[in-house]
């Protein structure tokens, strides 16, 4: 039989890895643990390559999660992928004058913006879940892909208090994981947690510092 291009896609989330208490892994879930981990560790120490490694794990993400039956997760890799495009310039030419963004905190306006985006997007991605697919988990899919595409937006823009919403995320999708049976990924999750301690202790600091640097040139 003749392999498709489908098939040449699919081979790495479909063929088994390691097997562990009962659990297979795939060498896709392997891909996304690895690119993930390094663009989230790239992103906390403000390294801009964390952008193109983060596009690989989108891809790698896309397909595993589509797989696996979480079509909101899925379908969230796209609008990374874009986000990760306009990140990537941010980052370098998005500050003042089209300088280096520096790190930034969240205004009361934004703040307002993204309470309301994200009730409205959580109700609408439950009704396309519950009303178009049949994901079993509509709800916590919902709720950690609003999260992460706010998170992602704060990322965008180095706004310290992405990493909060990052961690908020990340406690939803540890069980969800488990629940779907990617247990690497689930474990990935847990150690993006910590690395997002890392990142907001990291830019937490650079703030301070940069706010200081102002008022000694004041």
């Amino acid at each position: 039989m003749p392999v498709s291009v489908l098939d040449v896609i699919l081979w790495p989330f479909t063929t088994t890895a390691l097997t562990f208490a009962g659990a297979t892994t795939s060498w896709g879930e392997v891909a996304g643990f690895v690119t993930g981990a390094l663009c989230v560790w790239l992103v906390a120490k403000q390294n801009p390559l964390n952008w193109p490694i983060g596009i690989l794990n989108n891809l790698a993400f896309l397909v595993l999660f589509a797989t696996s039956g979480l079509f909101a997760d899925s379908g969230l890799q796209v609008v990374y992928i874009a986000l990760a495009l306009y990140g990537w310039w941010a980052w370098l030419r998005g500050g003042a004058e089209h300088s280096a963004l520096h790190v930034s905190r969240t205004t009361r306006a934004q703040w307002q913006w993204l309470l309301a985006a994200g009730v409205a997007g959580t109700l609408l991605l439950v009704w396309v879940l519950t009303s178009f697919t049949t994901s079993t988990v509509p709800w916590a899919d919902s709720v950690t892909t609003v999260l992460s595409l706010l998170a992602t937006w704060g990322q965008t823009r180095k706004k310290v208090e992405c990493w909060w919403l990052w961690i908020a995320a990340d406690v939803i999708y540890v069980p969800l994981y488990a629940y779907k049976d990617l247990w690497l990924t689930a474990i990935l999750y847990v150690g993006f947690m910590a690395l997002c301690v890392l990142g907001l202790r990291n830019w937490t600091k650079a703030l301070r510092d940069d706010l200081r640097d102002e008022l000694v040139v004041a």
